[in-house]
Formats: structure tokens, C-alpha cells, sequence
């Protein structure tokens, strides 16, 4: 699909929405793996004895990560053509595969996330302090709004390079802007796309519905991400994308 607006809107603003790119069949899968994950961060917790593992509270907030590598039907998203459409217009002509994770926000109270870039996690978390800036694509399986804590951004931060990130006491964030900062609040439809720069200062705001606000992220980057020291290859690096031509197939 063509998606000439979106091109020129991520270059200059850091963030890009793709209206139903995921409805139908995808989105209904990404429904029905949801709780699962869910159910498997509550299983960690009960194991280790505690209501939280890293930024991940029982009842509030929930980060379940490498999803594909758990159930492989979950790559039929990953690496289908509505993603590498949404690549190939942000991206460019190269994109791999990154990082998959739901985020799943409790009703009545679901904690916030606070300002942060992607790439200040990546660094924040012993990751390479120099990389690539790649692309984040927040996939609500809910309507996202600001009652149930939608996503908002800073548009055209992603100028700025890495910002300094410091860890939050209590929610374990990594904050890179002031809890007032301003940004734009994008209310997104289940099944749309919304694309922004692993650079985007972005946050979420707390769940007051009476729902779960569910969001399935799927990450690629432009080149291979190395660890530093090592060199081993972080988290995954699958080629969707190769001088435009899509590669690797769900």
C-alpha cells in the first residue's frame, strides 16, 4: 500500500498513524494471544513471590515480551505485508525485525508510563549507546483514548538524539522529559498502526476505564543491533525488508 503522506509525516514529526492496517484476521489474533501473556507475567510473579518484575505490576501494568518466540503464529503480523508497508514508508528500504511485546494497561487505575524514548531503554539497559534509530509500531487491540491511557508525543523530538534517561523509584521507568512536558494525544482505532522513531519522546496516561487497555509493539530496526562489549547480536535481527523487497514472509 502507499503511504506517501505518512512517509513525509514521520520524517518531519517523528511519528506517523496507519489507519486499519492490522484489522481483520490480525487483529483478531493479537486479541486471542492477550491474556495468555498476561497470565504468564502473573505466573512469574507468583513464582518469584512479588507484585512486580522490572516495570511490570500485578493488576496495573503488564510487559510481556518476545511473544513470537512463545507462539510463532504471532510472525503472520510480524512479517506480513501491512508491516512491511509501514516499514518500507518509515524505515526506508531496509528493515529487520527487533522486538515484540504486549502492554496491557488494568482497568480503574492502570499506572501511566512515563516520558521516555525507546532508545533511552535500549541504553538504559546496558544496550549500545550508540545505534541506529529505529521504528516502534504501538498496535492498540482496544480503542486507545485518553480515559484508558493512550499513547501521546512529543512531535519532531526525534531531532534531538538520546536524551539522558534516569530510573523512576516505585515504577522502575526510565524518564527522559518532566512529567509536565507537552505533547499531542493520539487516539487510535483497533487495528490501526501508530508508527514513531525509537528517538519520539512518548508517554502513556493511566487506564480509567473499565477495561484493559490492550497494545501489541512490534519493533524493527534499519541494520543488526550488537551488543556493546560482546558484539552478540540484542534481542533479534530478522530481514523483513531488503532494498524494498519484502524478505521474509508470516
Amino acid at each position: 500500500m502507499e503511504y506517501s503522506q505518512q512517509s513525509r509525516q514521520f520524517a518531519q514529526q517523528g511519528y506517523a498513524v496507519f489507519p486499519g492496517a492490522l484489522a481483520g484476521e490480525a487483529l483478531a489474533l493479537l486479541r486471542a494471544e492477550c491474556d495468555a501473556f498476561v497470565a504468564r507475567e502473573d505466573a512469574r510473579m507468583d513464582a518469584a513471590g512479588v507484585d512486580t518484575i522490572d516495570i511490570s505490576h500485578r493488576g496495573k501494568r503488564y510487559f510481556a515480551n518476545e511473544c513470537q518466540r512463545v507462539v510463532p503464529a504471532l510472525r503472520s503480523v510480524l512479517f506480513g505485508r501491512a508491516m512491511a508497508d509501514v516499514c518500507r514508508a518509515t524505515l526506508g528500504s531496509t528493515a529487520y525485525f527487533f522486538f515484540d511485546q504486549y502492554v496491557v494497561k488494568g482497568p480503574e487505575g492502570g499506572l501511566p508510563f512515563a516520558w521516555h524514548q525507546d532508545s533511552g531503554y535500549v541504553v538504559g539497559n546496558g544496550g549500545p549507546p550508540e545505534h541506529a534509530p529505529y521504528l516502534t509500531c504501538w498496535c492498540p487491540l482496544d480503542d486507545s483514548n485518553e480515559e484508558n491511557g493512550t499513547v501521546r508525543l512529543i512531535p519532531g523530538s526525534h531531532r534531538g538524539g538520546i536524551v539522558p534517561h534516569d530510573r523512576q523509584a516505585g515504577t522502575n521507568d526510565l524518564v527522559g522529559a518532566p512529567a509536565s512536558s507537552e505533547g499531542i494525544v493520539v487516539e487510535a482505532k483497533a487495528g490501526d498502526v501508530v508508527a514513531f522513531s525509537s528517538l519520539t519522546l512518548h508517554a502513556t496516561g493511566a487506564n480509567r476505564s473499565t477495561r484493559p487497555r490492550r497494545v501489541y509493539l512490534a519493533q524493527y530496526t534499519p541494520e543488526a543491533m550488537l551488543n556493546p562489549g560482546t558484539k552478540q547480536l540484542r534481542r533479534n535481527a530478522i530481514l523483513l525488508l531488503q532494498d524494498g523487497q519484502q524478505m521474509t514472509f508470516g
